[in-house]
């Protein structure tokens, strides 16, 4: 597989993180019982980096990076493990503390704009309303502000469109609307899940460029969801593959896309047009396990042209292998079968 920017911007690397789940399990309650969803998810977010989470839709990416918001949907909870922000442990958390932390900590750019837009309040005015709400800023000092970062985001016209609402702008300024609401008060963490799904081409092109300038220019820790690795290719230094609420495999970028070591990458990577070989594409075969009746051992040995007896058996743990983190009994017969590939 090509892939034209596998090397995004150098950052230095971060420090400490700047939020991170430790060994997180996140289920459904219905009643007594608990359906779980994502299981064992350790993720660490630092200053400067991006880190993007991807794999299938239902594969629990966007209830991981709720978590990380404390933003679960009714039902769901955290059954173990734990979230800290800013080396706070946010379990003991209470509703005012999460409102605190939201904006000024953490922020999130959601991926449907209209859903996170009220379309009965202008858009400059949903802007404005944390430089007033949580800075005390003066009605007037809050609209320079926001006018201010409207212009930032690239919104023409920010003055003249303060006062449009959400259906009066079109997809892509929706989208720059929300990032500009996601960092008007400074957050140290950025979730971003799947910011350019909707856009066409070129738009998404101009948003990604955004994020990446506004991600370098503050040493945000960024957190990128998305399922659409070409994207991924040209905004994270680190990948992280989730399927079936696991993490699969996790390294640098470069690591992760040239030398896939989990045959579920190697068919999400197989999966992704080549121009030089006629868009021809290599689907992954079947479909993902139903949470409720998940299969024994490994639960991508359904699916796995690699799978064996112990695959079906055991369930591999996630370790280190060809510098990353890998959970697969074939590792090195994954990499090596990538590596025939990319030789042919």
């Amino acid at each position: 597989m090509t892939m034209s920017a596998v090397h995004p911007a150098p950052t230095p690397p971060g420090g400490d993180a700047a939020a991170e789940m430790r060994d997180v399990h996140i289920g459904f309650r219905s009643g007594r019982h608990v359906t779980p969803v994502v299981r064992g998810v350790t993720l660490r977010l630092r200053p400067g980096r991006v880190l993007a989470l991807v794999g299938e839709s239902g594969s629990g990416k966007s209830l991981t990076s709720l978590a990380l918001i404390g933003l679960l949907p009714p039902g769901a909870e955290i059954t173990a493990g734990s979230v800290v922000l800013g080396g706070d442990d946010t379990a003991g958390f209470t509703a005012r503390q999460w409102r605190e932390a939201r904006g000024s900590r953490i922020a999130m750019v959601f991926q449907d704009p209209m859903a996170a837009l009220n379309p009965g309040f202008s858009v400059g005015g949903q802007i404005a309303e944390p430089f007033r709400r949580r800075l005390g800023a003066s009605r007037r000092e809050a609209r320079e502000r926001a006018v201010a970062l409207m212009r930032e985001v690239g919104i023409a016209d920010a003055g003249t469109r303060y006062g449009d609402h959400p259906h009066e702008f079109s997809g892509g300024m929706r989208q720059r609307a929300v990032i500009a609401m996601a960092l008007a008060l400074g957050p140290s963490v950025l979730l971003a899940d799947e910011p350019t799904t909707a856009l066409d081409v070129t738009v998404q092109a101009q948003i990604l460029r955004l994020l990446a300038r506004r991600q370098q220019e503050a040493g945000l820790a960024t957190l990128l969801v998305s399922h659409d690795l070409g994207v991924v290719a040209r905004m994270a230094h680190e990948v992280a593959v989730m399927y079936a609420g696991r993490i699969v495999e996790q390294g640098p970028l470069d690591a992760v896309y040239t030398r896939p070591a989990h045959p579920y990458t190697l068919g999400l990577l197989r999966a992704v047009p080549d121009g030089a070989d006629g868009d021809r594409l290599t689907p992954v075969p079947g479909l993902p396990p139903d949470p409720r009746r998940p299969p024994g051992g490994c639960a991508f040995h359904p699916r796995c042209p690699f799978a064996t007896d112990v695959c079906r058996a055991e369930d591999p743990p996630l370790a280190e292998s060809g510098g990353r983190s890998v959970a697969c009994h074939h590792a090195d017969r994954v990499s090596a079968s990538h590596s025939d590939e990319e030789d042919r």
